[in-house]
């Protein structure tokens, strides 16, 4: 039974991949900061971490190691939002979105580099349309979500030599908090809350998106129709796809 770690895995999306996965024979191993209604089962284990503590993240990750016969694959799905202005917005909470966005999953990639090297498995990371093109009033997230596509896709030409695939999806708007916000007083709210989205993905639809274009051995995966014409327009005519995004995008959450 190949095992998969997924970050982030009480969400909408990390519980989507995961029963996906359990239904092709994986065993899932959920990384969250709650479990609170996961329940651990032949097939999955909850694993109540703060993916922030460097400490903690690496004790559960040596933990999970000796556990289970081989780590498969490691989805930094992991991730929250921040929306409003730059100029309304501190130091403090730009490098909260960076922490747990980016530091995270370069931390756990680090505690699981020679696990997934052994089994020449699979680093996927969950990035977003912010990782590789602009997106009003959310200056933080999109950081974060380039400098995760940065790492990764950089990440790629070392790990190729040990048979490990570094494999990046960026899908467009998830609705998997919808009017569930949890926004803090520093704008920073819970991933797929966005009230001004474009066609909305289920986080099951996503999914299977994404698994599939790892099935297809893809190394980057935009996930939805609007990330996939945002893709292509961005590359093509970036003037052109930063004025429909402008309209689209009222970047008010």
């Amino acid at each position: 039974m190949k095992t998969a770690v997924i970050s982030g895995g009480n969400g909408g999306l990390g519980r989507a991949l995961a029963a996906r996965l359990e239904a092709e024979g994986w065993h899932c191993v959920l990384m969250d900061v709650t479990t609170e209604g996961l329940e651990a089962s032949e097939t999955r284990t909850p694993v109540q971490v703060d993916l922030t503590d460097s400490e903690a993240l690496n004790r559960a990750a040596a933990s999970v190691v000796a556990e289970r016969p081989s780590i498969d694959m490691v989805i930094y799905n992991a991730g929250v939002s921040q929306i409003g202005p730059f100029a309304g917005s501190d130091e403090v909470s730009h490098r909260r979105v960076f922490e747990i966005n980016y530091f995270a999953a370069v931390a756990m990639a680090r505690a699981f580099l020679m696990p997934l090297r052994e089994s020449g498995g699979v680093h996927l990371a969950i990035s977003s349309v912010a990782g590789f093109a602009p997106l009003k009033n959310r200056t933080a997230y999109a950081g974060s979500k380039h400098a995760l596509e940065g790492f990764f896709g950089s990440l790629r030409s070392e790990e190729l030599a040990h048979g490990v695939r570094c494999v990046i999806a960026a899908p467009s708007f998830v609705a998997t908090n919808i009017g569930n916000t949890g926004r803090g007083e520093d704008g920073i709210v819970r991933p797929g809350s966005a009230a001004d989205g474009v066609d909305y993905m289920t986080p099951e639809d996503a999914a299977a998106v994404i698994l599939r274009g790892v099935a297809r051995g893809r190394t980057f995966i935009p996930v939805g129709r609007v990330a996939r014409l945002s893709w292509w327009i961005r590359r093509a005519a970036p003037g052109v796809y930063e004025r429909m995004m402008r309209r689209r995008i009222s970047g008010e959450g």
